[in-house]
Protein backbone atom coordinates (compact mmCIF):
# COMPACT_ATOMS: atom_id res chain seq x y z
CA UNK A 1 0.00 0.00 0.00
CA UNK A 2 1.00 3.69 -0.60
CA UNK A 3 0.93 5.68 2.41
CA UNK A 4 -1.00 9.46 1.77
CA UNK A 5 -0.64 10.70 5.00
CA UNK A 6 1.44 10.40 7.80
CA UNK A 7 0.26 10.45 11.73
CA UNK A 8 2.08 10.77 14.97
CA UNK A 9 1.12 9.81 17.96
CA UNK A 10 2.52 11.29 21.02
CA UNK A 11 2.20 11.32 24.55
CA UNK A 12 0.07 14.10 25.58
CA UNK A 13 -3.56 14.05 26.13
CA UNK A 14 -5.96 12.02 23.59
CA UNK A 15 -9.67 13.62 24.56
CA UNK A 16 -11.37 11.63 22.19
CA UNK A 17 -9.95 8.71 20.69
CA UNK A 18 -13.55 7.51 19.15
CA UNK A 19 -13.22 11.33 17.20
CA UNK A 20 -9.53 10.47 16.05
CA UNK A 21 -9.93 6.76 15.08
CA UNK A 22 -12.38 8.34 12.99
CA UNK A 23 -10.94 10.39 11.11
CA UNK A 24 -8.01 7.70 10.32
CA UNK A 25 -7.43 6.59 6.82
CA UNK A 26 -6.34 2.95 5.17
CA UNK A 27 -3.63 5.04 3.49
CA UNK A 28 -2.58 6.52 6.91
CA UNK A 29 1.23 5.79 7.91
CA UNK A 30 1.06 5.22 11.41
CA UNK A 31 3.89 6.20 13.85
CA UNK A 32 4.31 6.01 17.98
CA UNK A 33 6.36 8.41 18.86
CA UNK A 34 7.92 7.23 22.28
CA UNK A 35 4.70 7.16 24.87
CA UNK A 36 2.18 7.69 21.94
CA UNK A 37 2.64 4.02 21.20
CA UNK A 38 0.51 3.73 24.17
CA UNK A 39 -2.32 5.41 22.28
CA UNK A 40 -2.24 3.47 19.29
CA UNK A 41 -2.40 0.06 21.42
CA UNK A 42 -5.54 1.35 22.57
CA UNK A 43 -7.28 1.48 19.71
CA UNK A 44 -6.17 -1.68 18.87
CA UNK A 45 -3.95 -0.68 16.38
CA UNK A 46 0.24 -1.58 15.08
CA UNK A 47 2.53 1.18 14.11
CA UNK A 48 4.38 1.62 11.38
CA UNK A 49 7.22 2.56 12.94
CA UNK A 50 8.35 3.76 16.42
CA UNK A 51 10.51 6.42 17.01
CA UNK A 52 12.44 8.36 20.48
CA UNK A 53 14.30 7.54 23.28
CA UNK A 54 12.23 5.33 24.28
CA UNK A 55 12.45 6.19 27.98
CA UNK A 56 8.24 5.98 28.06
CA UNK A 57 8.12 2.56 26.85
CA UNK A 58 8.82 -0.83 28.73
CA UNK A 59 11.35 -3.38 27.96
CA UNK A 60 8.54 -6.07 27.22
CA UNK A 61 6.92 -3.44 24.43
CA UNK A 62 9.81 -3.08 22.59
CA UNK A 63 10.26 -6.60 22.55
CA UNK A 64 6.50 -7.18 21.29
CA UNK A 65 7.26 -4.47 18.36
CA UNK A 66 10.65 -6.01 17.15
CA UNK A 67 8.61 -9.42 17.28
CA UNK A 68 6.22 -7.72 15.14
CA UNK A 69 8.79 -6.48 12.76
CA UNK A 70 7.82 -3.02 13.63
CA UNK A 71 10.65 -0.63 12.87
CA UNK A 72 12.51 0.88 15.55
CA UNK A 73 14.23 4.35 15.47
CA UNK A 74 16.01 5.02 18.80
CA UNK A 75 17.88 8.15 19.65
CA UNK A 76 19.63 8.68 22.79
CA UNK A 77 17.80 10.43 26.26
CA UNK A 78 20.26 13.18 25.97
CA UNK A 79 19.73 14.96 22.88
CA UNK A 80 18.96 18.77 21.33
CA UNK A 81 15.08 17.53 19.70
CA UNK A 82 11.93 15.93 21.38
CA UNK A 83 10.95 12.86 20.29
CA UNK A 84 8.27 14.67 18.42
CA UNK A 85 10.62 16.92 16.45
CA UNK A 86 12.34 13.91 15.95
CA UNK A 87 9.62 11.99 14.18
CA UNK A 88 8.62 15.17 12.27
CA UNK A 89 12.27 15.32 10.67
CA UNK A 90 11.61 11.78 9.77
CA UNK A 91 8.40 11.34 8.12
CA UNK A 92 9.49 14.66 6.14
CA UNK A 93 12.56 13.27 4.99
CA UNK A 94 10.45 10.18 3.94
CA UNK A 95 8.44 12.80 1.70
CA UNK A 96 5.20 12.94 3.43
CA UNK A 97 3.57 16.54 3.27
CA UNK A 98 0.37 15.48 4.78
CA UNK A 99 1.10 15.09 8.46
CA UNK A 100 -0.91 14.87 11.60
CA UNK A 101 0.24 14.94 15.45
CA UNK A 102 -2.25 13.65 17.34
CA UNK A 103 -1.91 14.13 21.15
CA UNK A 104 0.42 16.70 21.11
CA UNK A 105 -1.59 18.83 23.69
CA UNK A 106 -2.67 18.80 27.25
CA UNK A 107 -0.58 17.72 30.25
CA UNK A 108 3.21 19.76 30.46
CA UNK A 109 2.57 23.68 29.18
CA UNK A 110 6.19 23.24 28.32
CA UNK A 111 5.63 20.80 25.86
CA UNK A 112 2.33 21.76 24.55
CA UNK A 113 3.84 25.01 23.09
CA UNK A 114 7.03 23.68 21.94
CA UNK A 115 4.74 21.04 20.17
CA UNK A 116 2.45 24.42 19.15
CA UNK A 117 5.69 26.56 18.06
CA UNK A 118 7.32 23.52 16.30
CA UNK A 119 4.36 24.24 13.51
CA UNK A 120 6.43 26.90 12.15
CA UNK A 121 9.72 25.58 11.48
CA UNK A 122 10.64 26.83 8.12
CA UNK A 123 10.96 23.45 6.05
CA UNK A 124 7.03 23.03 7.20
CA UNK A 125 5.43 25.47 4.74
CA UNK A 126 4.00 23.98 1.88
CA UNK A 127 2.95 21.47 4.04
CA UNK A 128 -0.59 20.22 5.55
CA UNK A 129 0.62 19.58 9.59
CA UNK A 130 -2.29 19.98 11.98
CA UNK A 131 -2.37 18.92 15.76
CA UNK A 132 -4.92 16.85 17.11
CA UNK A 133 -6.93 15.17 19.98
CA UNK A 134 -10.61 14.58 18.88
CA UNK A 135 -11.53 17.73 20.35
CA UNK A 136 -9.10 20.57 19.15
CA UNK A 137 -7.00 20.91 16.29
CA UNK A 138 -4.16 23.28 15.95
CA UNK A 139 -2.81 24.75 12.43
CA UNK A 140 -0.60 27.73 11.22
CA UNK A 141 -1.65 29.57 8.78
CA UNK A 142 0.48 31.16 5.93
CA UNK A 143 -1.53 32.04 3.49
CA UNK A 144 -4.94 30.35 2.80
CA UNK A 145 -6.45 27.83 4.85
CA UNK A 146 -9.62 25.85 4.91
CA UNK A 147 -11.04 25.03 8.65
CA UNK A 148 -13.85 22.27 8.13
CA UNK A 149 -16.24 21.62 11.44
CA UNK A 150 -19.92 22.20 12.09
CA UNK A 151 -21.49 25.47 12.68
CA UNK A 152 -21.44 26.58 16.38
CA UNK A 153 -17.30 25.31 16.13
CA UNK A 154 -15.44 27.88 17.91
CA UNK A 155 -11.98 29.35 15.82
CA UNK A 156 -9.41 31.44 17.67
CA UNK A 157 -6.55 32.83 15.26
CA UNK A 158 -3.64 33.98 17.02
CA UNK A 159 -0.84 36.17 15.68
CA UNK A 160 2.21 34.57 16.18
CA UNK A 161 6.14 36.07 15.26
CA UNK A 162 4.31 39.76 15.36
CA UNK A 163 1.18 41.11 13.94
CA UNK A 164 -0.95 39.88 11.19
CA UNK A 165 -2.07 41.76 8.11
CA UNK A 166 -4.25 42.08 5.41
CA UNK A 167 -7.11 39.05 6.96
CA UNK A 168 -9.98 37.73 5.05
CA UNK A 169 -12.34 35.62 7.01
CA UNK A 170 -15.22 33.60 4.84
CA UNK A 171 -17.69 31.55 7.54
CA UNK A 172 -17.26 33.21 10.88
CA UNK A 173 -19.28 35.31 12.73
CA UNK A 174 -17.41 38.00 13.25
CA UNK A 175 -15.46 38.16 9.58
CA UNK A 176 -12.37 40.42 9.24
CA UNK A 177 -11.94 42.37 5.90
CA UNK A 178 -8.33 43.07 5.21
CA UNK A 179 -7.40 43.77 8.96
CA UNK A 180 -4.84 43.20 11.07
CA UNK A 181 -4.55 41.12 14.18
CA UNK A 182 -1.79 42.62 16.78
CA UNK A 183 0.45 40.14 18.44
CA UNK A 184 0.01 41.36 21.91
CA UNK A 185 -4.01 41.47 21.82
CA UNK A 186 -6.73 39.21 22.30
CA UNK A 187 -9.04 40.04 19.14
CA UNK A 188 -8.87 36.82 17.54
CA UNK A 189 -10.03 34.85 20.34
CA UNK A 190 -13.81 32.99 20.58
CA UNK A 191 -15.31 33.45 16.85
CA UNK A 192 -17.61 30.72 15.80
CA UNK A 193 -18.05 29.10 12.75
CA UNK A 194 -21.64 29.75 10.66
CA UNK A 195 -21.24 26.86 8.40
CA UNK A 196 -19.15 23.85 7.58
CA UNK A 197 -15.99 25.44 7.01
CA UNK A 198 -14.52 28.54 7.24
CA UNK A 199 -11.59 30.16 4.83
CA UNK A 200 -8.85 32.45 6.43
CA UNK A 201 -6.36 34.15 4.47
CA UNK A 202 -3.85 36.30 5.18
CA UNK A 203 -1.31 39.21 3.57
CA UNK A 204 1.41 38.24 5.73
CA UNK A 205 2.53 36.96 9.21
CA UNK A 206 1.58 33.72 10.81
CA UNK A 207 -1.71 32.83 12.69
CA UNK A 208 -1.97 30.19 14.97
CA UNK A 209 -5.50 28.71 14.03
CA UNK A 210 -7.19 26.72 17.08
CA UNK A 211 -10.58 24.87 16.15
CA UNK A 212 -12.39 23.76 18.93
CA UNK A 213 -15.46 21.51 18.21
CA UNK A 214 -18.01 22.40 20.17
CA UNK A 215 -20.08 19.11 20.01
CA UNK A 216 -17.44 17.02 21.49
CA UNK A 217 -16.54 19.19 24.75
CA UNK A 218 -17.67 17.41 28.02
Amino acid sequence: MEFVRAVLFVNGELRNPVMVKQMLQPSDYLVGVDGGLRHLKSMGLQPHLVIGDLDSISADEVLELERACVPIRRYPVDKDETDLELAVLAVLKDGYRSIRLVAALGGRQDQTLGNLFLLTRSDLAGCDVRLEDGVEEAMIIRTRETIFGREGDIVSLLPLEGDVTGIVTRGLRYPLHGETLYFERTRGISNVMLEDQAVVELASGVLLAIHTRRNELH
